[in-house]
């Protein structure tokens, strides 16, 4: 998992790399992912919101907010405060600009910092959703970890990640479509190649599924579950402290 970085020959690692792919690619992202996911993702977050509206929470904490799409449907929870928090200050501007014009400012604040190492305290939030970042994280247990320790207990805790879908024939079209379509899609509408080419390899291979159940346990995670979402190409995963 960790051999997989956005740039074979830089020195830098994973964390800093992400962190530059991200910054360089962010005026791109919004877009690219509509045509990416041809705008079943916009589904998929909405699903993530109505898990977490479910436990009525005060604080929310969304983590790899980027810019900010998801921190900004859970103000549909009637959480008091939401924090999107990111490693690329490059995302988090274009948020800023998101929740701006949304007039959510008093709502949601956008954090620059490392999600293996938030400047959180214990037990800060009920509860916390990431979408499509935990794969960038640079060590998928310290970043599950840290999550656990800022969790309140009873806390909800949702991810949104891609998975590979296992039946035929949508496990043949998803591979045709990463293989083929997708750094396509990345090379005409991205001036970072790379970047589209290393996502595509880090869905290949994550851990999804009872996998990620497993690891989740593991941290200290209970009530795990799993939602395959359209064939299998996404999963929402749901567990609590």
């Amino acid at each position: 998992m960790s051999k997989i970085k956005p740039y074979k020959n830089s020195d830098l690692g994973k964390k800093e790399q992400v962190t530059k792919m991200f910054d360089t690619i962010s005026g791109d992202y919004d877009g690219l992912n509509r045509v990416i996911s041809f705008g079943i993702d916009i589904k998929w977050r909405k699903k993530v919101v109505k898990l977490v509206k479910e436990s009525t929470p005060e604080t929310i904490l969304d983590i790899a907010t980027g810019t900010g799409d998801l921190a900004i449907n859970l103000a549909e929870t009637n959480a008091t405060k939401i924090v999107g928090l990111d490693i690329s200050s490059g995302m988090l501007e274009i948020g800023k600009e998101k929740i701006k014009k949304k007039s959510l400012e008093s709502k949601i604040d956008m954090v620059l910092g490392d999600s293996e190492n938030m400047p959180f305290g214990d037990n800060s939030f009920d509860a916390i959703t990431v979408a499509f970042g935990v794969r960038n994280f640079e060590t998928l247990e310290n970043g599950l970890k840290e999550i656990f320790r800022v969790l309140k207990p009873h806390g909800t805790f949702v991810i949104l990640e891609t998975s590979i879908p296992s039946k035929t024939p949508y496990k043949q079209g998803y591979k045709f479509y990463t293989k083929n379509v997708l750094p396509l899609i990345g090379k005409l509408f991205s001036k970072d190649r790379s970047a589209y080419k290393y996502l595509c390899e880090s869905a290949s291979v994550f851990p999804y599924g009872e996998t990620l159940n497993n690891i989740l346990r593991k941290i200290g995670f209970i009530n795990v579950e799993d939602f395959p979402q359209t064939f299998g190409v996404a999963t929402i995963y749901k567990s609590s402290k």
